[in-house]
This record gives structure tokens, C-alpha cells and sequence, in this order.
């Protein structure tokens, strides 16, 4: 009976282990794009609510439907945006504006954060980014970031490294870290390798990566 019992639970335990491989990534992937996804719908209402005042529908509002009109028309606000700032008329209204927002004192300080932390996360393989690991939140357990920058300790001269830790599955908020160069360790992965490791969990990611 003892052996029965133990048979069957070593084989639930495989079965459910089988279980989590597959749907693990799946579920990750579905959190990932329902938060991309929610949040384009989110932004894209008060376009919606326009819509509906121009363009009336016959039929009545579909929860569905409006999420998913939402979501489309912030994807076409998004790229005539970036249409019109890729023209030379465009980047010279972009720097006006963000002139304008680096005069206002609170905003100035959010807007240069954020978008430096987006340049950052955007940032291409061949810029002065690099993707480092640092013991973190503990010794002896690694954690991604990216080094932004080198600075001086004005006591002691020794070098000082500006590390941001993004979070896993939402990357957009991160912790700063400065500590000692030498106790940073610089990988051999790229921007985009990087990026996808925390998108994902560590789901998808390359088969090496250098640790010691």
C-alpha cells in the first residue's frame, strides 16, 4: 500500500512539475501582454469617448470592442508621433517642448528621470551602457543591471559605479545602486538580451551568460 501510495505521488509530482514547464512561459507571456496591452487600452479611452463623438455607431458600446478600437488608436497616435519627430520640422517642435518642460521645476526632474531611464532600457549595444551583475539584494545572490555611469568617491578616490536593477516583468520601475566598481561584474549580453530576461522572467535568454 506504502509502495502504491509513494508511485503515486512521485508520479503527481512529475506531472505537475511537466505542467509548470509548459504553462510557465505561457503564463508569463500572457501577464506581459495583458499588462501592455491593458494599459494601451487604459490611455486610449479618452480617444475613444472623441471617436464616439464624431463618429457615432449605430450599435451599442461593446466593453470588448472599445478596448480593443482603444488600443488601436493609441498604436496610431503613438506612430504619428514618432512620424512627425522623425522629420527635422518634428525634432525642432520636440526640443521646443521639452525646453519648455525643463523650465518647470517638479516636472523637469520626472521628465529627465524618465526618459533617461527609457534611453537607458532602449539603449543600443554600442553606447557607454553596459549590462553588469551585482550581488543584490544579498551577497551571493546576482542580479541584472545596467551601469550608467562611473563617479569618485571624494573620500577615498576609489571608483564608484551608478547601477540601475530594473525589476523583473515590469522593468520601468528599478532600484539605483552605487557601489564599488570592483565589485561590479560585466556580462556578454546586449541591451536587447537583457531586456528580454526581465520582460520574461528569464524565460527567454541566451544559454550562457558570463557569472565569474
Amino acid at each position: 500500500m506504502k509502495r502504491v501510495l509513494g508511485h503515486l505521488i512521485r508520479s503527481l509530482q512529475s506531472n505537475v512539475l511537466a505542467g509548470v514547464l509548459v504553462i510557465g512561459p505561457l503564463f508569463v507571456t500572457y501577464l506581459i501582454f495583458s499588462f501592455v496591452l491593458g494599459t494601451l487600452a487604459k490611455e486610449g479611452m479618452p480617444l475613444v469617448r472623441i471617436f464616439d463623438t464624431y463618429f457615432p455607431r449605430a450599435q451599442p458600446n461593446q466593453p470588448w470592442l472599445d478596448s480593443g478600437l482603444a488600443i488601436v488608436l493609441t498604436l496610431l497616435l503613438l506612430y504619428v508621433v514618432g512620424r512627425i519627430t522623425s522629420f527635422v520640422i518634428g525634432r525642432q517642435a520636440f526640443r521646443l517642448f521639452e525646453a519648455v518642460l525643463e523650465r518647470l521645476p517638479f516636472v523637469a526632474k520626472v521628465y529627465t528621470s524618465v526618459r533617461q531611464l527609457l534611453d537607458i532600457m532602449m539603449a543600443r549595444k554600442e553606447t557607454s551602457q553596459r549590462v553588469v551583475l551585482i550581488d543584490f539584494p544579498i551577497a551571493g545572490q546576482k542580479s541584472v543591471g545596467f551601469l550608467t555611469r562611473t563617479l569618485t568617491d571624494s573620500t577615498s578616490g576609489e571608483q564608484l559605479a551608478a547601477v540601475l536593477v530594473p525589476n523583473a516583468i515590469n522593468p520601468t520601475s528599478a532600484f539605483l545602486q552605487v557601489l564599488p566598481l570592483t565589485r561590479v561584474l560585466e556580462t556578454n549580453l546586449t541591451m536587447e538580451q537583457a531586456m528580454s530576461m526581465l520582460m520574461t522572467g528569464g524565460a527567454v535568454g541566451p544559454e550562457t551568460i558570463r557569472y565569474s
